[in-house]
């Protein structure tokens, strides 16, 4: 016998006992809500704080391409945590990664094929992810093998990473980085520009709704209980509006007046150069002012002037940057690490590890071999940590990192992964970080002395922490 759910849907799937509230109805996760609720009021917050400066195109660009690397590293961080251990030596890797990658770039791929060759980038990327499979490879075999608490090999990478890094150099900062390398980190070259940004975003949306029509038939076909079809509706709609406004936000921010100036006198200086100025570069010169239409006759020999007046000139047009390279990243690693979590054997054993270790080992699983798969993807995604900290800086110092460790574990613990192990997602280590930077930031902001803001994030730390282990008493 079938029976009517409130969508006028008949079926097995539909033989589930009535939802007692929207929350349930939605299946949204409580706890990943309660942190898009903290962001909001923190954003809120600081932006009367600032007279309206914290919620802008420009400081929420800024934002994203700040919280890139520690929430790279966040996601592998849930793995470790899950499977109840730690790793401190985090920060210190991205140090040493980073100024490995910035010698390798610098002083010896040079010395085969020159500067800014195409594939220095790539070379370069590929010797970090090398080294941090290989460190963490190296970690997680002690941890595993030998036996060695993670807090006490991981304090032990925290100290000589942190000193490899200065040996390497000798204290050094290497700069000046690839040009390429440094689009990873984000900047004026280091985005995608609108109309990318929009294609990406109907991507997005197309996979979202994908998504929710093929968790809806999976349901449906082992016969599970699924949500009305206006909580399909509410969430897919959610998660669209958010991505259309991410994009939205990221197209209005638009370049400085100095890059446009310089980009519209190079066009005019090449464009004469070969024959005369284009269509659409003519029309804009011809709406000029006449002491600039003047300049505009010879650019090349006016250049200096022409920049100075063009950047006052208010019709100068100016292209917006769109989505940073590094969110592209973080978006990357993110759906990565969620399908390796959620839909392989892999992550399958890294729950049941960090659920009960024993059982597992009884169950078959070879936890010491998954141990030590964690810890290599731990080490290659501060790999990638490294190059976009260190190209968002364009130069590689051997401070680099220094306390991210902290910082990445916070964004963990925020987002909603259990000390005690067994419990995490990778959107809420995502979120964390961004909840982390957006405090750090909005300090900066207000003009928090330094000092103050480590105190006041690390009250936030202990705050989570504590209402974790609320969350967990009350589930039991």
């Amino acid at each position: 016998m079938t029976t009517l759910d409130g969508t006028g849907e008949a079926g097995g799937a539909d033989l589930q006992p009535r939802r007692a509230g929207l929350l349930e109805s939605l299946e949204i996760d409580t706890r990943l809500l309660g942190m898009i609720g903290a962001l909001i009021v923190i954003w809120v917050g600081f932006d009367l704080a600032t007279d309206g400066l914290f919620i802008t195109p420009r400081n929420l660009f800024n934002l994203s391409v700040q919280t890139a690397s520690v929430a790279v590293m966040a996601t592998g961080m849930v793995l470790v945590i899950v499977t109840r251990n730690i790793d401190l030596s985090v920060g210190s890797l991205l140090g040493v990664l980073a100024m490995v990658m910035g010698a390798v770039q610098t002083e010896i791929l040079p010395q085969f094929w020159g500067f800014d060759h195409p594939a220095t980038w790539i070379a370069t990327l590929a010797v970090g992810l090398l080294l941090g499979a290989a460190i963490g490879a190296m970690q997680g075999s002690i941890i595993s093998f030998l036996g060695v608490p993670a807090f006490i090999v991981t304090l032990g990478g925290f100290l000589v990473w942190r000193g490899g890094a200065w040996w390497i150099t000798q204290g050094r900062t290497i700069a000046p980085l690839d040009g390429r390398y440094q689009l990873l980190g984000g900047g004026i070259d280091g985005s995608i520009g609108p109309t990318w940004s929009w294609v990406l975003g109907a991507v997005a949306v197309v996979l979202v709704i994908a998504g929710a029509i093929a968790a809806r038939r999976r349901r449906q076909h082992f016969d599970f209980p699924v949500k009305p079809l206006w909580a399909e509706f509410v969430v897919s709609g959610l998660a669209v509006a958010a991505i259309a406004g991410f994009v939205a936000t990221m197209n209005a921010y638009p370049h400085p007046e100095r890059r446009a100036a310089l980009e519209l006198v190079d066009t005019m200086t090449t464009e004469l150069a070969t024959g005369g100025l284009q269509t659409e570069t003519a029309a804009l010169v011809a709406t000029l002012p006449d002491d600039l239409k003047a300049l505009a006759e010879d650019p090349q020999a006016n250049r200096n002037a022409l920049i100075r007046g063009l950047r006052s000139w208010e019709g100068l047009p100016r292209a917006a940057h769109g989505i940073a390279v590094p969110v592209l990243v973080v978006a990357a690693m993110a759906l990565l690490m969620h399908f390796l979590a959620t839909r392989t054997r892999f992550g399958r054993y890294v729950f049941a590890i960090g659920g009960n270790p024993e059982a597992a080992q009884l169950a078959g699983i070879n936890t010491k071999k998954v141990l030590m798969t964690v810890f290599i993807t731990m080490g290659m995604l501060c790999a990638i940590a490294a190059a976009i900290a260190s190209a968002r800086l364009q130069a590689a110092g051997n401070d680099l990192g220094t306390l991210d460790e902290l910082r990445v574990i916070a964004a963990a613990v925020i987002g909603g992964t259990a000390l005690a192990g067994g419990m995490g997602t990778i959107a809420g280590a995502v979120l964390g970080a961004l909840v982390m930077q957006s405090l750090q930031s909005g300090m900066a902001l207000v003009g928090v002395n330094t000092s103050l803001q480590s105190m006041i994030i690390g009250a936030v730390l202990v705050l989570a922490v504590w209402l974790d282990s609320v969350y967990q008493s009350r589930r039991k």
